[in-house]
């Protein structure tokens, strides 16, 4: 696809943001779910209880299933539900170092109590948006004149 394909395309609301994450949210509690399920494993079976560790493979792994979604597709399986995809600057793909530099900034946005979201409502770009040169755009109007 040419990479000016989705330049025409509005951002997405922020609604929408958060119902794709919202279906992800089920997805990647499964991918957590075998994650720990293999993690066990190398624990003789037992619990893991806190360990720091843990918690980094964990994150690794949850950064790893949007960054593998949105490398591939531009898209998490939420994502195209809502009809909303990741683009970067160019229009296509965000590429892996991207995809977790956008992760990395969501996850600070998110520890400064929701503001980096929330700026979308005055602003057409979230804090991790502009500081990893992303944008979630709305392809519903590009599916329905495909129609």
């Amino acid at each position: 696809m040419p990479t000016h394909y989705f330049s025409n395309c509005p951002p997405a609301s922020l609604i929408k943001q958060f119902a794709a994450m919202l279906y992800d949210s089920l997805l990647l509690f499964a991918v957590m779910f075998f994650a720990t399920a293999i993690a066990m494993l190398f624990n003789q079976g037992e619990a893991i209880e806190s360990n720091p560790v843990f918690s980094l493979y964990l994150l690794l792994v949850g950064f790893s299933y949007y960054a593998w979604f949105w490398n591939k597709s531009g898209q998490t399986l939420g994502m195209r539900v809502w009809k909303i995809r990741i683009v970067n600057e160019s229009g296509s793909n965000p590429g892996w170092g991207s995809s977790y530099l956008r992760l990395l900034f969501a996850l600070l946005s998110i520890l400064c109590c929701g503001l980096g979201y929330f700026w979308r409502i005055f602003k057409p770009y979230t804090w991790h948006d502009r500081l990893s040169h992303t944008s979630i755009v709305d392809i519903s109007s590009l599916v329905q004149s495909k129609k």
